[in-house]
């Protein structure tokens, strides 16, 4: 009998980036290779790797920890990587594309492209001036002329054009952006959004020039090169980087004679096909009704619509995109969703301004006030994934729609799990809805990881891993199942729990605990710091006892800040941030005799970077005796009580801030917490010791001291509460003392205490309730630990440098005390600094020569 042997389908994917992979991932999980022949053309050497996080590549990653997926993806049979090797051309007719390996048949070809960076045409914009930020090549060429650069600057003051900023700040250069409208991001933001962003951008030190169109580039006299702008002004520089926007690379499309859309681009219908029946078009270089989408969603939802049409699926149209984003640009949180400029006939808009720390939020609302259209974020991306619930799934506004973008405690509701529809989407970059991640939870997934592995969520950008998190387990919760809070394998508890048997059975100690309520022999690294934590919250015995340190993480069992290169930073405490002249000359003696670099802090302290390990006890040794302790900068613990002058000096003060900044500092500067604790106390209600983006904050009345509570600065940023007012030294402190012991009580594993409130049932009025009006019959309890942990203080490097045996520890090798030969430091601004990347490498060629 003779068997029929069916010809496989030829199928040919042009383009290697996150949208042609993401092509050939689908492909795969649809079992394509079992109808095609796959080959896939890069014109780049690597495999697809992750341009949204590109500029980690100067932070050290590598190409292979950006690449997509492993090697190995590409390795089975029927598929074909051909890496460094462009398409030529295409040659509809016999249906074949040119490359350099030859000619290759294809019965269906799908085009993905991408962009090419545009750089407009300037006079003098050619060779070591023409820079551009798109590839792993480009980053390598800008490193290399980063080496001989002091200043650098950015042409296009966009998403990419900042991203490219950061990148130049990353490699130590003086960073600067130029950009031609009248506002930073200005596809995305309006004029008050740009302002803040340029705002939080300039006290990062990044020069912004708006308004600036360059006429041509000369030689500069005191850099490299002159950028001149239209009239007299002009910038010089030594580096010059274009980011001025993205055109689509359709020259393939064009030189076959495919149809363009108006504005270049690949024409494509809502199947994502070309002007020729046999290749598709997705990503970049597609032009659908005459857009392109240059975010990576949209191009991951055509590849998935074309996987689907080539095999024969259930193919979705696509019909446009949302063109949302969350972004942390030079750590800034910027958000832009739907309509955000209010352009919708009869949109009305929402604004909260806050100039004190540059944060702005606009929300767009329908001429009916019934439902979000956009909104911009500017500082505090916290509203995002709420506001972006409410546009793309129509739900009512609440009766006050400002409460949905006024700060955290000022009455803004929260959207729940439960009122999203089943069609929400939880994850664009792989179009995750609600109703998937429900699916995945009845297929037996009783797992975070186990949803992400099934359904994909949250492992694209992972902007949404908070939302994904938040609605798995109410879900779990929904149907029964009790959502596991373990602490980790070996403690079937919660930190809270955890916190509650130590202090109760009065254990001093991992292994009892572990002995008592755990499983396993040694503990991990989750569980070994957190107990190290809940016992010096209770216990204050000094970290440094031999019992203790195995439980230490790097920076607590060294006492210093582990900085990237491997030295660490030394942070004497300055009380208050009042430090006499004698000790200023103490730290700038230590300083220079250790040759470290020296940089005043946000919390009115002064860092000393680039301390070897072996030179720890030896700097400390002579700050110590200089009047010094510990700074804590290592620990999650108390860091700083920054003070304004107050009364002393200052003409508006009211109260002494200073004195009050050195009580609060001397009793709690050994408090060990869930994480780091930071304080303010300002002598009035002009408020320049930011009081109120702190921990505890304190600022001063007529007839005493209000309180706040819970704010603070960094990746979520949050304003304190008022939670008392006109309060007597005595009754602050005391205050201050129930309230902190009952946060380390309560608390979870490294969790702020802005996140602690926000969970607390009851909010605000219930902590006023335990902590002033003592609704629990707490406070001698609180007020009696806290004053445990105040008469146990001492300080941890006075402790170690009085024990032989625990400064065995300090040494970069056993048998010696030495320099460790492989940490290099060069010049920067007259102090030294790491020698980067690029350094290392011209120094390991000098020391071979």
């Amino acid at each position: 009998m003779n068997s029929i042997v069916t010809r496989k389908e030829r199928l040919i994917v042009v383009g290697n980036g996150m949208v042609g992979h993401h092509l050939v991932e689908q492909l795969l999980a649809a079992g394509a290779l079992d109808h095609y022949e796959i080959h896939v053309f890069g014109e780049e050497r690597q495999r697809a790797y992750d341009r949204v996080h590109l500029s980690e590549y100067f932070a050290g990653r590598d190409a292979e920890s950006l690449a997509m997926s492993a090697a190995d993806l590409y390795a089975v049979p029927g598929l074909v990587l051909h890496l460094g090797c462009a398409v030529t051309g295409i040659d509809r007719e016999q249906r074949e594309v040119l490359t350099p390996e030859g000619a290759f048949g294809y019965d269906r070809l799908v085009l993905a492209t991408g962009s090419y960076p545009f750089v407009p045409p300037i006079e003098g914009a050619e060779g070591d001036s023409r820079l551009v930020y798109r590839t792993l090549d480009d980053l390598d060429t800008i490193r290399l002329a980063a080496a001989k650069a002091r200043r650098g600057v950015v042409v296009g003051g966009g998403l990419l054009g900042l991203e490219a900023a950061n990148a130049l700040k990353s490699l130590g250069l003086e960073a600067h952006v130029v950009e031609f409208a009248p506002r930073l991001m200005p596809v995305q933001l309006d004029d008050l959004g740009g302002a803040a962003l340029r705002q939080r951008i300039e006290d990062l030190g990044v020069g912004v020039h708006l308004s600036k169109a360059t006429q041509n580039i000369t030689a500069g006299s005191e850099y490299r090169y002159r950028m001149n702008f239209a009239g007299e002004d002009f910038l010089e520089t030594d580096l010059i980087l274009f980011s001025a926007g993205i055109r689509p690379q359709d020259a393939l499309a064009r030189s076959c004679g495919l149809e363009l859309g108006a504005r270049g681009g690949v024409a494509v219908d809502n199947g994502c096909l070309t002007s020729d029946p046999f290749i598709h078009a997705i990503g970049e270089c597609a032009a659908w009704n005459g857009s392109v989408f240059g975010l990576v969603a949209p191009g991951y939802q055509m590849a998935r619509l074309v996987s689907a049409t080539l095999c024969h699926g259930q193919a979705t149209p696509f019909t446009g995109a949302d063109m949302s984003t969350k972004l942390k640009l030079l750590g800034v949180d910027v958000g832009s969703i739907g309509d955000a400029h209010g352009a919708t006939p009869g949109a009305r808009s929402y604004r909260y301004i806050d100039e004190a720390s540059a944060s702005y939020r606009r929300l767009v609302v329908s001429a009916d006030g019934k439902h979000v259209l956009g909104a911009v974020l500017v500082g505090d991306n916290s509203y995002y994934d709420t506001l972006l619930q409410y546009a793309q799934n129509g739900i009512p506004l609440p009766q006050d729609p400002a409460s949905l973008i006024m700060p955290v405690g000022e009455g803004a509701p929260t959207l729940g799990a439960d009122a999203l529809p089943a069609t929400a989407t939880l994850c664009s970059c792989h179009n995750v809805t609600k109703g998937a991640v429900c699916a995945a939870i009845d297929a037996g997934c009783t797992d975070l990881a186990g949803i992400k592995s099934c359904t994909k969520a949250a492992t694209g950008c992972g902007g949404c891993a908070a939302l994904v998190k938040q609605v798995f387990e109410h879900e779990l919760i929904a149907r029964g199942v009790e959502v596991d809070k373990s602490l980790c394998e070996h403690f079937a508890h919660t930190r809270q729990e955890l916190y509650h048997l130590v202090r109760v059975e009065g254990i001093q100690s991992f292994d009892e605990l572990l002995a008592r309520h755990g499983r396993g022999h040694h503990g991990c690294d989750i569980c070994k710091p957190a107990v190290a934590n809940v016992l010096a919250s209770c216990w204050n015995a000094p970290i440094t006892d031999p019992h203790l340190v195995p439980l230490q993480d790097t920076n607590d069992t060294f006492m210093a800040n582990m900085q990237k290169n491997g030295t660490y930073s030394v942070v004497p405490r300055i009380p208050g941030g009042e430090i006499s002249p004698e000790g200023l000359i103490a730290i700038g003696q230590v300083a220079k005799k250790y040759d470290l670099y020296t940089k005043i802090t946000g919390g009115q302290r002064i860092d000393l970077f680039g301390a070897q390990l072996h030179e720890l006890p030896d700097i400390w040794g002579e700050l110590i005796a200089a009047g010094f302790e510990t700074g804590h900068a290592y620990g999650k613990s108390t860091r700083t009580v920054k003070s304004c002058v107050g009364s002393t000096w200052c003409r508006y003060g009211v109260q002494d801030s200073v004195k009050m900044a050195l009580d609060i500092e001397h009793r709690y500067k050994g408090l060990r917490a869930p994480h780091k604790l930071k304080f303010a106390v300002s002598g009035c209600t002009r408020e320049c010791a930011e009081a109120q983006s702190k921990d505890i904050g304190v600022i001063a009345t007529e007839n005493g001291w209000n309180l706040y509570v819970c704010g603070n600065g960094g990746m979520r940023p949050r304003h304190a509460e008022l939670f008392a007012t006109d309060l007597d030294d005595e009754t602050l402190i005391r205050y201050i003392d129930r309230l902190l012991m009952f946060y380390i009580r309560t608390a979870d594993r490294l969790q702020r205490t802005s996140v602690w409130r926000e969970s607390l049932e009851g909010g605000l009025d219930y902590l006023k309730q335990v902590i002033i009006e003592d609704s629990l019959g707490l406070s001698a309890e609180l007020e009696a630990q806290m004053q445990l942990v105040v008469d146990r203080y001492e300080c941890e490097w006075a402790n170690a440098l009085n024990d032989p045996d625990k400064l065995k520890r300090f040494r970069t090798f056993v048998n010696q005390r030495g320099n460790d030969p492989d940490i290099h430091f060069v010049k920067e601004r007259g102090q030294r600094r790491p020698a980067r990347h690029h350094e290392l490498q011209l120094i390991a060629v000098t020391e071979e020569a």
